[in-house]
């Protein structure tokens, strides 16, 4: 009988980021600005770039794809979080659930390749430039990319994997926004000691392969740029690098406090605040930051609106 009481959890209860009505409204329309903005921006950064030819180059093919990213998974948090803002029934089934998690896993997972390949392409471009037109081509670039999404892809499926071995009997509440598979483990009546684990080895390898490539990436720009002694050289390596080293800045901080610290019970309320920054905030921030700091891209946007002035 307690066997197949386990199997009746369907559903669960999201409890969202408040609980205050008087919050809900303002909350609701803020992000609902946001998620206007982040679409409107990593949208037409793809669109700017595809239509583009001076664009089809490795750096803004691999912003193309980083947009892409970050649609996708302010796509899959965002609109479920409006929306439990003005419902009363706060319910999301297991297999929407699912779904949710691997999404949020796949596109978090392609980021972070992602950032780790630009990186290293502004390593060869800084470092190696006479070689980095015959080694960083389009080929590679869409390989790479390639690579990226497949890598963000079987991630995901592993964790995916190891949640169909958990049972849900105690509770069926979700104390989070959306279905992050921390918030799972924790009301899981199963054992979820293995999950922990597969969780700290993957994301905790993938985290550290990634920061410590782009840590040796712009220590190498670093130096190069400095035994340059060219002022020239020196604006142009950080105009180059600068907004990007910024966008990964941002992004890795939440992401190594909620994935590699111990995990307590006290940490929820922290660890909502995390996932908030990386899931919706940075895909608002990344596009505004890669455009204003890019005068190329500028120049392209004046001049498309003055066309069609």
């Amino acid at each position: 009988m307690e066997k197949e009481n386990t199997t009746l959890l369907t559903e669960f209860t999201l409890t969202g980021l408040t609980d205050r009505p008087k919050w809900k409204i303002p909350l609701f329309l803020m992000f609902f600005v946001v998620y206007l903005i982040t679409m409107m921006g990593n949208l037409g950064l793809i669109s700017l770039i595809w239509n583009n030819s001076q664009f089809h180059t490795p750096m803004y093919l691999f912003l193309g794809s980083l947009a892409f990213v970050d649609a996708w998974l302010s796509s899959t948090v965002t609109p479920k979080m409006l929306v439990i803002f003005l419902a009363k029934r706060k319910m999301i089934s297991l297999s929407e659930c699912m779904i949710q998690f691997f999404s949020v896993g796949f596109s978090g997972t392609t980021e972070c390749f992602l950032l780790t390949i630009m990186a290293y392409d502004r390593y060869l471009a800084i470092c190696n430039p006479l070689l980095y037109p015959a080694i960083m081509t389009n080929k590679l670039c869409t390989q790479l990319s390639v690579c990226s999404f497949i890598g963000g892809f079987l991630h995901a499926l592993i964790h995916e994997g190891f949640l169909f071995r958990l049972t849900f009997c105690n509770s069926n509440t979700i104390h989070h926004f959306y279905c992050d598979i921390i918030p799972l483990l924790k009301i899981s009546c199963t054992d979820a000691s293995i999950n922990f684990l597969m969780l700290f080895i993957f994301s905790g390898s993938i985290q550290v392969f990634t920061i410590l490539t782009v840590l040796f990436s712009y220590t190498s720009v670093l130096f190069t740029v400095l035994k340059s002694k060219s002022v020239k050289g020196i604006r142009k390596a950080f105009s180059t690098c600068g907004s990007h080293l910024f966008s990964v800045s941002l992004y890795y901080g939440p992401l190594l406090f909620m994935y590699v610290h111990p995990q307590s019970p006290q940490a929820n309320d922290q660890d909502m605040m995390d996932s908030l920054f990386y899931t919706v905030i940075i895909p608002f921030l990344n596009p505004i930051i890669y455009s204003l700091r890019n005068k190329k891209v500028l120049d392209s946007v004046a001049k498309m609106l003055k066309g069609k002035c």
